[in-house]
């Protein structure tokens, strides 16, 4: 039996959902996709085709989310 959020600190609550995570991302096929997900996902595709040099490198990406 999992322990009850309500019981744990909130530290205790981001790594049982990082677990969590963990476990579903492993099993990617077991996660369908929605309609909308899937045009989303193209339209990003298309759009990093037609223009590739705006694609922004992940460490960029990470280094602008920390700062905030």
């Amino acid at each position: 039996m999992e322990p009850s959020f309500d019981h744990m600190t909130p530290a205790e609550r981001v790594l049982y959902v990082q677990d969590l995570w963990d476990r579903i991302a492993a099993e990617p096929e077991g996660v369908p996709l929605s309609e909308a997900q899937r045009v989303e996902l193209r339209r990003r595709v298309e759009q990093h085709r037609a223009d590739p040099g705006s694609a922004i490198p992940w460490e960029q990406v990470l280094d602008r989310a920390r700062a905030r």
